[in-house]
């Protein structure tokens, strides 16, 4: 086991003073864990663990990104070509809740400039230190844990789910109707209908495509129509829940 009060979970990260003097090791390099990287690495030396989940290849506070590009990438890109009615959509949709998204705010040369070191993935424990998935141990005085989250599924009781995926996947759906459970619907889940579907723009568009879908159910009509949810008559199988979606 790693020593007390060495981890932090990066919902509870506030500012570099919370963590103890020392090295710090941040598990998951995705989003969170890569800008967590760059606000410590001012006063700590910082370790970066995880796969590279690649990067929006632009700066999104730049003139051009404002007006034009952060728009093309939002607005069409991840919401419209990225679906799970195109062929490109549905070959990336599996990869989504397992390994995360691209970074946005923070570009491989910040992380550079700033000496951050670049690792494998923490794979256990070894003599009370962080043990890396290429053999090495890190003597570090502080773990901040990066690797996503669980969307606890596990009150819900209904036999929507693959029952060989490691603890709770996501559930079975269409665009966010459960066949098998009429009356069940999902929003906010990642690549629900695109990979927008956990912004706020993608939430609002399936809420309405859901309200839509209700519609005919609620007045007596029988079943949902998949043309009512963006004609995505497409079977979204469960996904294992990883540990880490760095």
């Amino acid at each position: 086991m790693l020593p007390p009060d060495s981890s932090d979970l990066a919902k509870d990260y506030r500012k570099p003073a919370q963590l103890r003097d020392g090295g710090v090791l941040i598990e998951g390099a995705g989003n969170s864990g890569a800008e967590i990287a760059l606000d410590l690495a001012r006063q700590h030396e910082v370790w970066l663990a995880g796969r590279d989940t690649g990067h929006v290849p632009f700066r999104i506070d730049g003139f051009a990104a404002r007006w034009l590009l952060t728009r093309l990438v939002l607005r069409v890109a991840f919401h419209r070509v990225l679906t799970v009615r195109t062929p490109i959509g549905r070959k990336v949709r599996p990869k989504i809740p397992s390994q995360g998204g691209a970074l946005i705010r923070v570009r491989p040369a910040q992380l550079e400039a700033a000496a951050i070191h670049r690792t494998p993935r923490m794979i256990g424990v070894r003599d009370g230190l962080p043990l890396l998935d290429d053999g090495r141990s890190l003597d570090v005085a502080n773990v901040v844990w990066c690797t996503g989250f669980n969307a606890g599924f596990d009150w819900i009781d209904l036999p929507i789910f693959d029952p060989k995926a490691v603890g709770y996947g996501e559930p079975e759906h269409e665009a966010g109707v459960v066949p098998e459970a009429p009356g069940l619907y999902f929003v906010g889940l990642h690549f629900l209908y695109a990979f927008s579907s956990t912004m706020i723009h993608g939430v609002s568009r399936d809420a309405k495509r859901i309200a839509r879908c209700r519609g005919p159910r609620r007045a007596g009509g029988a079943g949902h129509d998949p043309a009512a949810v963006g004609g995505a008559a497409v079977r979204l199988t469960a996904r294992p829940i990883t540990a880490s979606r760095a």
